[in-house]
């Protein structure tokens, strides 16, 4: 199969996202299928910002990345960019005639994507990766903006084939405002090659590489007001009363790190808040694998692939009862409390520091349960889904979509 992946977000921009349909894309490819990216092209300030050569990425012979022109946009980690869709994008998606077009975003690629579909009567595939009522800040007209933007989600997601998201917590919104596709909950894969458990003698290597001590704290991702990492650095503060040797390591960039530092100096602990900024694979995995435990705030996770990154590390995970995060964090592998419960948060992580024995079986429940999800294991849902509908084809109907039921 040729298959065509569309994202507006891509290398060098650090997202779980793109690191999610880079390693399905090669794994796809390693059997033999024919990969095309339709992706955003970044500016070399793009690359420099997070140490990067402005080299293109080798993901393997069967697999093609075409970058679409875009503009510079603000956002929460300055790396954003906006594509704009064109007719000569979607044409040059046609001329290569993939027998599959796999949507990762509603937007610029994405419409380029709808756009092509329509052309080839080729199926078109989504995920909606994004909990988008929670990235539209509160002030003028916030609940009018957040139902126009949940509308746009749902008219897009309904003109698609089959759809996917990585929980059900993203069905149930869309559901509401009258999304009627097939559809299903599909993971995003997990790299066990570099997200994995060391030995105790290397944990201490990384311990002492990074700075952190037997009672450390970690979160990954991006450092902005809808990850409620103010509740973290509150929850350490509070902590800190019962385990003063508490600390809280925050991995990742974005707008709000200044203010974050300056409540962490506020509250009398910044010696015991470390910010890391941006890391790769390699290096999150080694903080992952040096720290006690991850932790969350978040309340717009539809997943969270940095969650399931440190339970592959064998890390136990406390996180807040939002959206995605009861889905896959549970008694078995850590804990949840409520959403802005900072007090609450502290005291579960007491609890967990101060059991080590129930600490490390947290922890070893926690990599058995992301075993599932390896790219191995979810490159065959994939696979799967997609030779049914590349065999099945286009039957158009009176509204011009595949009427094909996937099963769940």
């Amino acid at each position: 199969m040729r298959i065509a992946i569309f994202s507006d977000i891509f290398y060098p921009e650090i997202s779980g996202l793109a690191d999610s349909i880079q390693l399905l894309g090669q794994e796809l490819a390693r059997r033999g299928h024919r990969i095309d990216f339709y992706v955003s092209r970044y500016a070399p300030k793009n690359y420099r910002g997070v140490g990067f050569k402005p080299w293109e990425l080798n993901l393997g012979k069967n697999v093609k990345i075409f970058r679409l022109a875009t503009l510079s946009l603000a956002g929460t980690t300055g790396q954003g960019r906006l594509l704009i869709p064109t007719p000569r994008k979607w044409r040059e998606v046609i001329k290569n005639r993939p027998d599959i077009l796999y949507s990762q975003l509603p937007f610029g690629s994405g419409l380029v994507a709808l756009k092509a579909s329509r052309r080839l009567k080729k199926p078109l595939i989504g995920t909606n990766h994004t909990a988008i009522t929670e990235f539209i800040s509160d002030g003028f007209l916030s609940a009018a903006r957040k139902r126009l933007a949940l509308k746009y989600y749902v008219w897009y997601y309904n003109q698609c084939d089959f759809v996917s998201a990585p929980s059900q917590s993203v069905f149930k919104e869309m559901i509401v405002k009258g999304f009627k596709r097939p559809h299903a909950v599909i993971s995003n894969p997990l790299d066990f090659k570099i997200f994995f458990p060391v030995s105790a003698r290397r944990r201490q290597v990384y311990k002492r590489e990074f700075g952190l001590g037997k009672e450390s704290l970690v979160y990954a991702g991006r450092l902005s007001e809808e990850k409620n990492i103010d509740v973290l650095i509150r929850a350490l503060a509070w902590l800190k009363q019962s385990r003063p040797q508490a600390l809280l390591v925050l991995a990742g960039n974005g707008k709000d790190w200044q203010k974050l530092a300056a409540l962490a100096a506020k509250l009398g602990i910044k010696d015991s808040v470390k910010f890391l900024g941006r890391l790769n694979q390699k290096e999150l995995a080694q903080v992952f694998n040096a720290a006690e435990i991850f932790t969350t705030a978040s309340t717009s996770e539809t997943q969270g692939m940095t969650v399931l990154q440190a339970m592959a590390c064998g890390r136990p995970a406390l996180g807040v009862r939002s959206r995605a995060l009861p889905e896959y964090i549970n008694k078995s592998n850590g804990a949840l409390v409520a959403p802005g419960d900072y007090r609450s948060l502290a005291k579960a992580a007491a609890a967990l520091l101060s059991d080590r024995r129930r600490l490390k079986k947290l922890g070893e429940d926690a990599y058995r349960q992301v075993r599932k999800f390896s790219r191995q294991k979810i490159a065959d849902r994939w696979e799967e889904i997609f030779r049914r509908f590349a065999l099945k084809g286009r039957e158009i109907g009176a509204r011009g979509r595949l009427n094909l039921i996937i099963r769940n």
